[in-house]
């Protein structure tokens, strides 16, 4: 049965990219590639007959969490802000959302200025929802924008957190400010244009409002 299912959702995540993202062959292809590593992966070690278990809230899979891979290279690191934001992702990582919120919400009240702890925070409240961008973590963001106006990294992640609650005008907005303070060479330049781009290409098809 666990085959079963996997193929179901393989053609049908296959049918409807082919069918509503236009892809052309090059990124069909790409596409296809990636379903075979996840079958492979799911025949290496998938075990379908196992049981179901509850886990406990500190156990449960986290949103994915990009400005942990991110953030150095857009804020540096080493710094007062990197160690604090070290801790917390380690609680993150292990699954607790409440205790990596709460260790930056101590560094805050150390450091209430800091843009990077600010942004931080947003993004932790964000994983501690689930993936929804709830008022406080929608505010903890705007904070880090108000402290550092001319800094696109605050926007660069407030948008990949609206992104991830579906909130794509939203997300489509503030990207947009971040592209406008980004340095005409910054690295993240035209990954950032390529997202405004699908989101406008998926309202064009009708996909999204």
């Amino acid at each position: 049965m666990g085959w079963i299912i996997l193929l179901l959702l393989a053609l049908a995540v296959f049918a409807a990219l082919w069918r509503f993202a236009c892809l052309e062959a090059g990124p069909l292809q790409f596409l296809l590639a990636a379903l075979l590593v996840a079958f492979a992966g799911y025949a290496w070690q998938g075990r379908p007959n196992l049981e179901g278990a509850p886990r406990s809230a500190a156990q449960r899979q986290v949103p994915p969490n990009p400005f942990a891979e991110a953030r150095r290279d857009l804020f540096g690191g080493f710094d007062t802000a990197d160690r604090w934001l070290v801790i917390a992702e380690s609680y993150q990582r292990r699954g607790d959302t409440a205790g990596g919120a709460g260790v930056l919400r101590s560094a805050l009240r150390a450091h209430p200025n800091n843009a990077a702890l600010w942004t931080g925070y947003g993004n932790a409240l964000m994983l501690h929802g689930g993936g929804s961008m709830s008022p406080a973590s929608d505010l903890a963001f705007r904070r880090a924008e108000t402290l550092a106006p001319k800094h696109p990294a605050p926007r660069l992640f407030h948008g990949m957190a609206l992104l991830t609650g579906g909130r794509f005008a939203d997300a489509e907005r503030v990207w947009k400010e971040a592209l406008a303070l980004a340095p005409a060479d910054a690295h993240y330049r035209p990954g950032l244009e390529q997202q405004l781009a699908m989101i406008e290409k998926a309202r064009a098809a009708g996909q999204i409002p």
